[in-house]
């Protein structure tokens, strides 16, 4: 049986009631995310916490957590309230569509490690499936929800696939919202990018690329990731 916790220099991650489980896209995303003078940060889809809580560790900011599991949001709750930020981060178990329709502010932040299977083999446990398959938050609703409730010069932060994440980009230029940065995220030196950080603005401007190569070789970081994670992870 897996671990039912993650343990982090400065919070506990338990991910036992949660269909995904801590792992390199969620702390990627939270160490990488800008939260320079991000005041509201919101998180969509935010399973056990993590990444509100590395959000919380980095920033001053006023952070909602929101979840379409019920078991996430309960979670992520408990997580929270045992955090040293528990007075700035609110969870609501709600979907993103309904939570962008009712809610009255704008966010500075929009993070997201969304579901990114589209026509795939669903996973038996429907837990698991709605957080990999994108049909209960399709992307093209993350985009036009995450653009109704941004801040002027608010930022959407994303990590995809890297097929999924290009088609992100042309879903997202469509709709208004335009590609800043791209890092291309290689797993080690030998293998192609696995996956995408994308940052996306209202403004259209020239998009800075970028890599980042997470290990040197196996179980060892490498200097750029290390520095990226150190102030997460236990052993660095």
């Amino acid at each position: 049986m897996s671990n039912p916790y993650f343990q982090f220099k400065h919070f506990t991650v338990f991910h036992d009631k949660c269909a995904m489980k801590v792992g390199a896209d969620g702390v990627t995303l939270g160490a990488w995310a800008d939260v320079q003078n991000a005041k509201t940060i919101l998180d969509v889809g935010c399973g056990s916490g993590l990444i509100a809580l590395m959000l919380a560790q980095r920033s001053e900011a006023k952070i909602t957590a929101i979840d379409i599991d019920e078991n996430c949001a309960l979670q992520a709750k408990e997580n929270i309230e045992n955090s040293p930020w528990k007075s700035r981060i609110s969870v609501l178990h709600t979907s993103f569509q309904d939570f962008a329709t009712k809610t009255t502010e704008t966010y500075d932040l929009i993070v997201s490690n969304p579901p990114f299977f589209n026509n795939s083999l669903k996973n038996p446990l429907q837990s698991r499936s709605i957080a990999r398959h994108s049909e209960t938050l399709p992307h093209v609703d993350l985009v036009k929800n995450a653009k109704k409730i941004l801040s002027d010069n608010g930022k959407l932060c994303v990590i995809l696939p890297v097929v999924e994440g290009e088609r992100f980009i042309e879903l997202a230029e469509n709709e208004g919202l335009f590609c800043k940065q791209k890092v291309n995220v290689f797993p080690n030196h030998e293998k192609a990018a696995k996956r995408l950080l994308l940052e996306f603005k209202k403004k259209k401007s020239d998009c800075k690329i970028s890599e980042l190569t997470i290990e040197k070789e196996r179980g060892i970081y490498t200097d750029e990731y290390s520095e990226l994670v150190k102030d997460f992870y236990l052993k660095l």
